[in-house]
């Protein structure tokens, strides 16, 4: 039975042109449903209303979206779930970049800890701290500079035949001084100061190394003589007795150490100034810069016979030379790169000697204060000369020599002037 009225309700269609407005049945009423109060302590939950205890089922499904944030509307995403910057995806805390850059730091800083301790241990333990300064008597006062003699010898030990042939160092038994300086690490500036070997000077009496006897003063000798007779406590026993000044450390490296040491870090750059050949060295340079190599760098400092001031023109070499290699070795470039920075300490310290009171740390301070100088913060010079004395040998210019060890202890500014 049709329950829709006979004078053509809408939606059956009538003979009017335009159609019926709806009309309301009567008979047809529709169910109300029952509002739930908000709840904002909690999500979206489809079960929420049956655990309340009521009867009423919505008929939604769980999957249904609701949206909005105050739970109404269609299509969005419920607040619980909505994404926020950063957020690592839906029911996840957002990651925290500063905890993790901070850990990440701390991991970082504790492994160059380690490393540079490891390290430092491992130098420690390769160098040779040989000579005894304890041994040497009647010692001036200490200044208020760090001094260091620096030795260069001509030892040949570890070397063979074939690198005694390529490096023109001949087979002469036993060791002899080639070059000495004295390196005054001041905070006025630092100061370089070289001493020829064929220096005139006053060996003091001593008492010896080994022996344990006690000699006599010898006058009118080289200064290379010292250390031929006893090594480096009458060195420094004799520099002590004819400066006034008082050395606190002592450094010595050997051919062979010195050439490893140039070949480890890669070669040497130096701006040669006038070339020079000398057969006895193996020397034969050109004017300008260039990189020598091990081989080459101690020929450079080695050669005498090719100027006509020998033994003065050589140790300005050296001065130059090692200013530049102190340059080169303490870098960042070579202190934080491992495999620069290995190489470098196994070539040198396992023939580098120093006394027993030297740490790595000083011998660090020793390589900073010679590139001060090659960065203009400080000078090198030779010792003052006077004139030349028997034997071939150059007399000191005392009045002078004393003026220079006098700014030295005092840690004054340098103003003494080599006269050579």
């Amino acid at each position: 039975m049709n329950d829709w009225p006979e004078d053509g309700g809408y939606g059956r269609g009538n003979a009017n042109s335009q159609p019926e407005g709806p009309r309301r049945m009567s008979h047809v009423q529709r169910p109300q449903v029952p509002q739930q109060p908000p709840r904002h302590d909690q999500g979206y939950n489809p079960d929420f209303t049956q655990a309340q205890g009521s009867g009423y089922d919505s008929g939604y499904s769980s999957g249904q979206v609701y949206g909005g944030p105050q739970g109404g509307g269609r299509g969005t995403v419920p607040p619980q779930y909505a994404p926020g910057p950063g957020s690592g995806g839906p029911g996840r805390p957002a990651p925290d970049w500063r905890k993790r850059v901070k850990v990440g730091s701390i991991v970082l800083v504790v492994g160059v800890l380690a490393w540079g301790i490891g390290t430092y241990a491992w130098a420690g333990s390769q160098m040779r701290n040989e000579v005894d300064l304890a041994k040497v008597i009647e010692r001036p006062s200490e200044g208020d500079c760090t001094t260091y003699l620096i030795v260069g010898s001509d030892s040949r030990e570890g070397m063979s035949a074939e690198e005694k042939k390529k490096l023109h160092t001949g087979s002469a038994e036993g060791k002899r001084t080639d070059s000495m300086m004295i390196l005054a690490a001041c905070s006025s500036g630092n100061t370089m100061v070289s001493l020829p070997r064929d220096s005139w000077v006053t060996i003091p009496s001593f008492v010896g190394s080994e022996s344990g006897k006690t000699y006599p003063a010898r006058g009118g000798s080289k200064l290379n003589a010292a250390y031929a007779m006893d090594g480096p406590e009458l060195l420094v026993r004799t520099v002590e007795f004819n400066t006034g000044l008082r050395i606190d450390h002592y450094a010595e490296i050997g051919f062979a150490g010195f050439a490893n040491i140039v070949d480890a870090l890669g070669g040497v750059e130096l701006n040669i100034d006038k070339g020079f050949k000398d057969k006895n060295s193996g020397a034969d340079f050109q004017a300008g810069k260039q990189t020598l190599n091990g081989e080459q760098a101690l020929a450079f400092v080695r050669t005498r016979y090719a100027f006509a001031e020998s033994d003065l023109a050589r140790t300005k070499n050296q001065q130059k030379f090692l200013s530049a290699l102190a340059n080169q070795a303490a870098t960042p470039g070579t202190i934080l790169n491992p495999f620069a920075l290995y190489p470098t300490l196994g070539a040198g310290l396992d023939t580098l000697i120093v006394d027993k009171d030297m740490s790595l740390y000083d011998l660090g301070k020793m390589f900073f204060a010679m590139k001060g100088i090659s960065g203009g913060d400080g000078k090198s010079m030779n010792m003052p000369i006077a004139g030349s004395a028997p034997q071939g040998s150059l007399k000191w210019d005392m009045p002078k020599v004393k003026q220079l060890v006098e700014q030295i202890r005092k840690d004054e500014k340098v103003t003494v002037e080599s006269n050579r």
